[in-house]
């Protein structure tokens, strides 16, 4: 079966997220992502946070949590924070999530939490994909986001590979748990 039958099968059960970790889609970024720097992966997660905020922030420049999660994840990551304030900046994240009622920003919101997650764990990093897709699906519907996905995964790895060549210019600092 291919990703678009995945898809379309996850749609007609009314599934709110349209990949998961088993789908056939992910699975060479999957592969990509496991043998991966932490610092590489949050470098990553924190770009892809920061254009998907951009997005949210255009139909709701109010609203300031998911802003808020990145600067707490990246003070957290640099050692000026804490777990526990930064882990809440997250689910508050989520929680704007529930207050809104477009399937494409609410995976957003959830994109921006996963994103956030990986200074917890790179694990997380496959979320953002998960999350991210999904929302560009809800935009542009099955039938016309074909093109659009393609390009978007090849971000994922072209930025990965970015960092991996640019981590040492990275300008910003560590908290020694990073650097494990």
């Amino acid at each position: 079966m291919n990703w678009i039958e995945e898809v379309n099968i996850k749609i007609k059960k009314k599934n709110q997220v349209l990949f998961g970790k088993d789908s056939e889609y992910l699975q060479d970024l999957i592969s990509l992502f496991q043998n991966q720097n932490h610092r590489v992966m949050a470098l990553w997660a924190f770009d892809f946070a920061a254009e998907s905020i951009a997005v949210l922030e255009e139909k709701y420049p109010e609203e300031m949590r998911p802003r808020e999660a990145l600067k707490a994840v990246r003070d957290w990551s640099a050692g000026k924070q804490k777990m526990r304030p930064a882990q809440r900046k997250i689910l508050d994240c989520h929680a704007f999530a529930k207050e809104i009622d477009c399937k494409e920003d609410i995976a957003l919101c959830h994109a921006i939490g996963q994103a956030c997650a990986v200074v917890h764990t790179a694990g997380h990093a496959i979320g953002y994909p998960i999350y991210d897709l999904t929302s560009i699906i809800y935009r542009l519907g099955i039938d016309h986001c074909i093109e659009a996905l393609e390009r978007r995964k090849q971000a994922y790895i072209d930025r990965l590979f970015y960092w991996n060549e640019h981590l040492d210019d990275y300008q910003g600092e560590w908290a020694g748990f990073m650097l494990k």
